[in-house]
């Protein structure tokens, strides 16, 4: 069974125990004796020496290892923890005809989020100019910055954007022509942690399912991916892959087109396929370099499968419970939802989860009926949610 360490009331009753016997037929342990202020501070240091024990044996195994230990666990697999990755979009300002806005040039979000242009523009007849942008990542600091802010970049289009600095001929104010996506965060502990124990646990085999899942999973931004082997045809692998935080504003679906890496090519030293664009191409140019030469992988986003939710008994719950329901549904479908058929949603799974949410008592579920197929290219995710009494 496992060691049960002793607790700090335990420590200090244990040592007032051992200087009562060693001094019988005296009392050492008055309110302000030396030997009750001693005994108490070696009973702390031994708490500590405890606890300190424990942090070791956590870090003396890649399942509970944490930081800098989980980080030198996962390297002996060639896994490693995934940087933050700036957002990328497009900027507008207005300007005098034929003023040039440089490469560089820094723009601040109203909340102060600084980005740069990454290629010079000039303004047009219509008296404006549009340039690419980046979100300009900070450098980690473990204290003031240990997510690297990657996430926080992302923003929807018609965002404010003003110039760091004025340029003559362009106005300051501007404006996010599209989204910025693609920002994410430093990977955090756990996600590092799955994706090394997968590792530990599928061997690379020269290209099987699980190698292409491993692939995808070690690029920036990718938190779920699923291979079908075969997909588009023989010889080829069609590899699904998501990207829950980094493109939360579209539902965590990549942003892109499918196909694949611009250095497949063939004989003739052309790309043997439909060359990808955006987060797709961005995978599918990491996996090039490990996949076994004679397959032809295609990166592809999953569309979504919309299931929309009548429940009834219950009314209209408080907006809070309806939040609640929705997250839980969530949650079971980023669990279970997958786009390679022949698995299923358990409709039981929503049934627990929202049973357990405090004001659902008497809840049914009218839509769906059953449990929810996952379906070849698809991935379920929640509709809307009607109430009814």
């Amino acid at each position: 069974m496992p060691y049960q360490r002793p607790t700090l009331s335990e420590l200090r009753a244990q040592v007032a125990a051992d200087i009562s016997s060693g001094i019988p037929g005296a009392d050492g342990l008055l309110r302000f004796s030396n030997l009750k202020v001693l005994g108490t501070v070696q009973a702390g240091l031994s708490h500590l020496h405890y606890g300190y024990l424990d942090w070791i044996a956590l870090q003396a195994t890649p399942y509970t290892a944490t930081d800098e230990f989980l980080e030198a666990w996962a390297a002996l697999k060639d896994v490693f923890r995934e940087p933050a990755t700036a957002a990328t979009g497009t900027a507008t300002f207005s300007g005098v005809v034929g003023t040039s806005l440089p490469s560089g040039t820094r723009m601040v979000r109203g909340d102060g989020y600084v980005y740069q242009s990454t290629a010079s523009g000039t303004v047009g007849s219509g008296g404006t100019v549009t340039v690419p942008a980046e979100a300009v990542l900070d450098p980690i600091d473990p204290i003031n910055n240990p997510t690297g802010n990657g996430a926080a970049g992302n923003t929807p289009t018609g965002t404010v954007l003003t110039l760091e600095s004025p340029i003559t001929g362009i106005q300051s104010g501007g404006t996010a022509a599209t989204a910025f996506t693609g920002g994410a965060d430093v990977e955090k502990d756990d996600a590092l942690r799955t994706r090394m124990l997968l590792a530990y646990q599928n061997a690379p085999q020269g290209g099987k399912a699980s190698d292409y899942v491993l692939w995808a999973l070690s690029v920036p931004g990718v938190t779920r991916a699923w291979v079908a082997p075969n997909g588009f045809g023989t010889g080829t692998v069609v590899v699904y892959i998501m990207l829950d935080i980094a493109e939360a504003g579209n539902g965590g679906f990549p942003v892109g087109t499918d196909g694949v890496s611009q250095h497949d090519k063939g004989a003739d030293g052309t790309p043997r396929g439909t060359v990808a664009t955006g987060d797709q191409l961005t995978a599918a140019d990491v996996i090039i370099d490990l996949e076994p030469v004679t397959a032809l992988v295609y990166l592809v986003a999953p569309t979504a499968n919309t299931i929309n939710f009548t429940i009834s008994g219950i009314g209209t719950p408080s907006a809070d419970t309806q939040a609640a329901i929705a997250s839980a549904i969530d949650n079971i479908f980023l669990g279970h939802g997958s786009p390679i058929a022949g698995t299923s949603v358990a409709l039981s799974s929503i049934e627990a989860v929202i049973a357990a949410i405090a004001g659902t008592t008497g809840f049914v579920i009218n839509s769906p009926t059953g449990n929810i197929a996952n379906v070849t290219g698809q991935l379920p995710v929640r509709g809307t949610m009607t109430y009814n009494p």
